[in-house]
């Protein structure tokens, strides 16, 4: 069976993302989400309608490559550089409301858990998750493929 490590990212989190808003119930985007930057590395909020769900997405699939991680290793993962002006840029971590809240509602909805002094994992149901819609997306790219030659 195919594992995330073996198919692009790109389509396996646009799966994700549609499977989470259609089927996970107890993930959904709180009210704030919609106008708070997500670092302070950013200047305006993300203009995406779903970047949410992208996010929970995006962290599903870090959990399974990266193992157990905790939300302060996440947040240098998404965070970026600074900007500031003439002055040389440095490197600033992502905030932290903008994966601490994704990850609780993952937990709820049964597809990670915390794991004592290491940070959170995926349960077997989010592992199961993962390589399904990896299966999926290995399954399209295929099937175009073999049908040009």
């Amino acid at each position: 069976m195919p594992t995330p490590f073996q198919v692009p990212t790109d389509p396996v989190i646009e799966k994700l993302t549609k499977y989470l808003k259609e089927n996970a119930g107890e993930v959904s985007p709180p009210t704030w989400s919609l106008t708070a930057k997500t670092g302070s590395h950013r200047e305006r909020p993300p203009q995406q309608q779903d970047w949410w769900f992208r996010r929970c997405a995006s962290l599903l699939r870090k959990l399974y490559i990266h193992g157990p991680i905790g939300v302060q290793r996440l947040r240098v993962e998404y965070g970026g550089r600074k900007r500031k002006g003439r002055r040389i840029e440095h490197s600033r971590k992502s905030g932290g409301s903008s994966i601490r809240d994704p990850l609780q509602q993952l937990e709820k909805a049964g597809l990670v858990t915390k794991q004592e002094k290491k940070g959170r994992k995926l349960t077997r149901e989010g592992i199961g998750l993962l390589n399904r819609i990896s299966a999926e997306v290995l399954k399209e790219i295929k099937t175009p493929s073999e049908g040009q030659q």
